[in-house]
């Protein structure tokens, strides 16, 4: 089905990394995504999601990020080897580049991925790998991880503001795709947002091909937490001898 026609709406320019306008059509996704991407943007779901957006555009509310699909442009279908799981984009100003815990270089970390950094540094079987030089995680997309929200888009100032709009009917049938998947995969599963959204598109710990990894969500809130803490996890390293063992090469995290 055809995407919705574009709506455009003027733009605030001194705010940094913002939703221009609705327009899916303009969102470029890997070849092999488009064919469920459109069937959701030309869905009664995808079509209400886009109004209400697009009120909201009119209104003058600032949205995160400009664009959502980054992480379907960035990792094709055919490609993933890693899915990390988040809930819903950074929702200060500059912060949200379209990529799970992603921040665009030059971006103070945010605490989570702060984290993430600590957890790198900490695991000794990853000792050969540098300090990231800032908060982008584009280098992993590129190599094949995919850094998905369950939710894309967000207003200024208001965590999960657009939770439960439609975004997660998409997000559901992605991760479908890669757990219907024959090739293997590693999931990243931080917290319980993840491990639920995982588990109700149909992700097994004992069925098809692929490693589930759990753990607490990397907050500072939870991230020294039990039973699964996420500092000491040594998730990335699991996931470097799984992808290697089936013959998937590294990843250089």
């Amino acid at each position: 089905m055809p995407s919705p026609q574009p709506e455009l709406f003027p733009v605030d320019t001194a705010v940094p990394g913002r939703l221009k306008a609705w327009e899916p059509a303009h969102w470029p996704v890997a070849p092999d995504w488009q064919p469920l991407v459109s069937q959701f943007f030309g869905s009664e779901t995808g079509r209400r999601l886009g109004r209400h957006i697009a009120d909201r555009l009119a209104a003058g509310a600032t949205i995160y990020p400009p664009q959502p699909l980054r992480a379907l442009e960035l990792t094709a279908l055919a490609d993933v080897r890693v899915l990390i799981l988040g809930q819903d984009p950074y929702h200060g100003p500059g912060q949200a580049e379209g990529l799970a815990f992603s921040v665009a270089s030059g971006v103070r970390l945010p605490p989570s991925l702060r984290n993430i950094h600590q957890e790198l540094a900490r695991d000794p079987a990853l000792s050969h790998v540098g300090p990231p030089a800032d908060g982008s995680l584009l280098r992993w997309a590129r190599q094949g991880v995919l850094l998905l929200n369950t939710c894309l888009t967000v207003e200024d100032g208001q965590p999960a503001s657009h939770a439960g709009l439609g975004w997660e009917v998409l997000t559901d049938e992605i991760i479908k795709a890669v757990v219907a998947r024959p090739k293997p995969a590693v999931f990243m599963l931080w917290g319980a947002h993840a491990q639920r959204a995982a588990l109700a598109a149909g992700l097994e710990d004992a069925r098809g091909p692929h490693l589930v990894l759990r753990a607490n969500h990397p907050s500072p809130l939870s991230a020294r937490r039990g039973p699964q803490p996420f500092l000491g996890c040594g998730h990335f390293s699991q996931a470097q001898l799984f992808l290697k063992s089936r013959g998937l090469g590294d990843l250089v995290w």
